[in-house]
């Protein structure tokens, strides 16, 4: 089995607000295969699980907010028994600009609370993880900025790039992490 889990944080007021890329992308995927993401108590995280050319893939979006992703993370792969190899965490990038994507194969946190709870949690920097753009950050602190809403140019072309990631995903998914690296970073 396959694990895609976007990062973000649950509740209607952060919906479309910067830091909620990872779910986004997580929404459009479950979207345009027609799934309902359903609330596991118990793994912390919506999850929907679909298959595509005979293997099983299962989305999550963690309930724990962004700073503890890492709870749900390691229980739905402990749950699961999912390898580290199989897992892409998807989250936002302030440092990158807004539609543009990057695949790496591991790395440090680089400041992003979410992907730290990740790597504390799995005990590894060795995860596949996609990066979402949305930067420029203006000279406003990161905290304030990730918070605030996408505005509805930025939306548009949000839109565009999550079209690209899901496609960057099946690349990474089926041709390995160079080949997604090369043509989607």
């Amino acid at each position: 089995m396959k694990l895609i889990a976007g990062l973000g944080n649950i509740g209607t007021k952060y919906t479309f607000t910067r830091h909620n890329a990872g779910f986004m992308l997580i929404d459009s995927i479950a979207i345009n295969a027609g799934l309902d993401l359903r609330e596991n108590s118990r793994l912390k995280c919506y999850m929907a699980k679909f298959s595509n050319n005979g293997e099983d893939y299962l989305l999550i979006k963690p309930t724990t907010f962004m700073n503890l992703s890492g709870e749900a993370v390691r229980a739905v792969i402990d749950y699961y028994k999912i390898d580290i190899k199989d897992t892409l965490i998807v989250f936002d990038d302030l440092s990158l600009e807004l539609g543009k994507i990057r695949f790496r194969p591991n790395g440090s946190d680089g400041g992003h609370n979410g992907i730290k709870s990740v790597i504390q949690h799995l005990g590894t920097k060795d995860i596949a993880r996609l990066k979402i753009g949305i930067g420029p950050q203006p000279s406003i602190p990161s905290e304030v900025f990730v918070l605030q809403n996408f505005s509805k140019e930025e939306l548009e072309k949000l839109k565009e790039t999550l079209s690209i990631a899901k496609e960057g995903i099946a690349c990474y998914f089926t041709k390995g992490i160079q080949e997604a690296q090369n043509k989607y970073n």
